[in-house]
């Protein structure tokens, strides 16, 4: 009899989460198809194509608001339950207060499994390809910087000039063993240079003692010299922020490519942790919802429970915003960063626990 309630409140709530998941989905496309809209406006390139990117986004986005969505979801699924007076019903039959939060709990930790194995594995793809079809139109399209196997390559052009340019690492202000080759527009060589480190801090790179090679003749230098280019070292490290593009084996490749070169892997261990955590994640949002709700009075309105929820959403999401900015300041461990909001809230749950029987 009991499994036949639990299966009952199982359904319930998945019920809710994919009800919650498509109303806010809708928003999300609404909301983001202005934006491309309005990005496309100059650009002649069919009315169809900002909806197909739009399709392409949404799942990403939609990804980053589960937590939330887990929580009103919750509430909902404890709102049903009162207007029905199932909660009664439950407990005569042997389910309490804290069985049906350990339903909840135990549901939205097999649910975040399988969101990270699946469904982000799939909008990540979905969204690396929308960065791959925006990228075309993008102001910056002439101008790239990826991390490989063999360090860090940037295509730059500049005039009636075109940079491919290689370093081996990145330290601090600086690029090492850097080799940038320099071309006309019809990409024919026009001059190698070569240089044991290069100050990147600015647009205007300066180049210590290089070593310059121009028709087989190479000629060491023992001034420094500077040139021009689109990228400091603030827009190199804008170029590799698109994680969410990244599936779980991609980022840890490119976090060992990331040491490798001797590159911060500080936002790829941050967002593994986050992916990490992600289960946990949704498990206390949807038991501090449970929390909060039987220990509301019942006769409060529809209107005050959706109001609340999005209030506690927004207090949780900059709680969890403050540690990220402490832990990217330095001022608390990188794995701290993510994991003691979770603990805090769950130390508040435990908390929130006593005598919720009771309620």
């Amino acid at each position: 009899m009991i499994k036949i309630y639990q299966n009952y409140l199982v359904k319930l709530f998945l019920k809710k989460i994919t009800l919650l998941s498509g109303i806010f989905l809708s928003l999300i496309f609404i909301l983001s198809i202005f934006e491309e809209i309005s990005y496309f406006k100059n650009i002649d390139v069919g009315i169809y194509f900002p909806f197909l990117l739009t399709l392409l986004n949404t799942p990403s986005t939609l990804f980053e608001i589960f937590p939330f969505i887990f929580l009103i979801s919750s509430q909902f699924f404890f709102l049903e339950l009162i207007d029905k007076n199932e909660l009664e019903f439950l407990k005569v039959h042997g389910l309490n207060n804290i069985k049906i939060i350990q339903i909840l709990s135990s549901t939205s930790i097999i649910l975040g499994i399988f969101l990270i194995l699946l469904f982000y594995q799939f909008s990540s793809q979905l969204k690396f390809l929308y960065f791959d079809l925006k990228n075309d139109y993008s102001k910056d399209d002439k101008y790239l910087a990826v991390i490989t196997e063999n360090g860090l390559w940037i295509k730059d052009e500049l005039g009636d000039k075109k940079y491919v340019i290689n370093a081996s690492k990145i330290n601090g202000n600086y690029l090492e063993n850097v080799s940038i080759a320099e071309f006309d527009l019809n990409f024919k060589l026009i001059k190698m240079i070569e240089s044991n480190k290069v100050d990147v801090s600015s647009k205007e790179w300066n180049i210590f003692k290089p070593t310059i090679s121009i028709n087989n003749s190479t000629k060491i230098l023992q001034n420094d010299i500077s040139i021009f280019t689109h990228f400091d070292l603030k827009k190199i490290n804008s170029m590799f922020r698109n994680l969410s593009s990244l599936n779980i084996l991609e980022l840890n490749k490119l976090k060992r490519d990331y040491e490798d070169l001797g590159y911060s892997t500080f936002e790829i261990t941050s967002h593994l942790n986050r992916l990490y955590s992600f289960p946990v994640y949704l498990s206390i949002m949807s038991v501090f919802s449970a929390i909060i709700m039987l220990n509301i009075k019942r006769n409060k309105p529809m209107i005050y429970h959706i109001i609340s929820g999005i209030l506690f959403s927004v207090i949780i999401y900059y709680f969890y915003y403050l540690f990220s900015l402490l832990g990217e300041n330095g001022k608390i461990p990188l794995t701290a960063s993510t994991w003691l909001p979770l603990l805090l809230l769950m130390i508040f749950i435990l908390i929130g626990l006593v005598r919720i029987n009771e309620k």
